[in-house]
């Protein structure tokens, strides 16, 4: 008898086991869908920039790049990579994000809770505006509104001139937090996100805060630190609303892309 119970354990622990392995090959039905993406066309991008935001404004591009003595604001020639037009941050503010919204340029900083506004015509500053985060990361808008991140998995939503705080909508993916939420892009509905140091491009449902698709650019970072071995992580998202096409480039990347996700 204990011989023939002793058997019913063991097949009953296979069992259960069998049927944890079944549970967890489940797929998670909250996990994001795979965005895969191409390659469309390859422009040069400007080693020296330590991009922190990226967009196109009325067909032009514009960046803006990070580090101490060394952050800009810049209006750059897509086929060459090189600035058209530049102004210089004072040499103790480290450049973040950044939105155009009426003409007026909108940039955070990383660590001092101060932003500026820039005139577009010449990208000289009219003006400061402050936020209660404790860094500034990355900037775009929904035509209505400034949606800022701040280095943590929430989104918050700003009125442009005053920097009023709306809201702060909690990003999640497969129901935990989206971490480090960098560089943001607003493209038809939709926000378009960098995570800090990880190879991917979120999806992200600005009504609920779900990453609702991911994509994985492993191997354009691969690629570029093939090319350039000093290059740094991925940030930079670009839409262009006249061509429906969008960009993306790295901290001190070689190169910019032109690229086209598959939803």
């Amino acid at each position: 008898m204990k011989k023939l119970f002793f058997i019913a354990a063991i097949a009953g622990f296979i069992a259960c086991k069998n049927k944890d392995n079944n549970e967890t090959d489940k797929p998670d039905p909250n996990a994001p869908k795979l965005m895969s993406y191409s390659i469309v066309a390859t422009y040069p991008h400007d080693t020296s920039s330590f991009t922190e935001g990226l967009l196109f404004y009325k067909d032009k591009m514009y960046e803006s790049t990070g580090l101490e003595e060394k952050s800009k604001l810049m209006e750059v020639d897509l086929k060459t990579g090189k600035a058209i037009r530049s102004t210089n941050l004072d040499k103790k503010y480290f450049g973040e994000g950044m939105v155009i919204i009426n003409d007026t340029v909108y940039q955070m900083t990383y660590t001092t809770k101060i932003g500026f506004m820039y005139s577009l015509k010449d990208l000289k500053k009219i003006g400061e505006f402050k936020y209660d985060a404790a860094q500034g990361w990355g900037m775009t808008t929904d035509g209505k509104n400034i949606i800022a991140t701040h280095g943590t998995s929430d989104i918050n939503f700003y009125e442009p001139g005053t920097f009023k705080l709306l809201k702060t909508q909690a990003v999640t993916e497969s129901g935990g937090p989206a971490v480090s939420i960098n560089e943001l892009e607003y493209i038809d509905g939709y926000i378009y996100a960098n995570q800090w140091q990880y190879p991917y491009i979120l999806k992200i449902d600005p009504n609920t805060g779900i990453v609702v698709a991911k994509a994985d650019l492993t191997k354009i970072i691969e690629r570029i630190r093939s090319i350039y071995p000093k290059a740094d992580v991925l940030n930079g998202i670009a839409y262009d609303p006249s061509t429906k096409k969008i960009y993306i480039t790295g901290k001190n990347w070689p190169e910019l892309y032109e690229v086209q996700f598959s939803q």
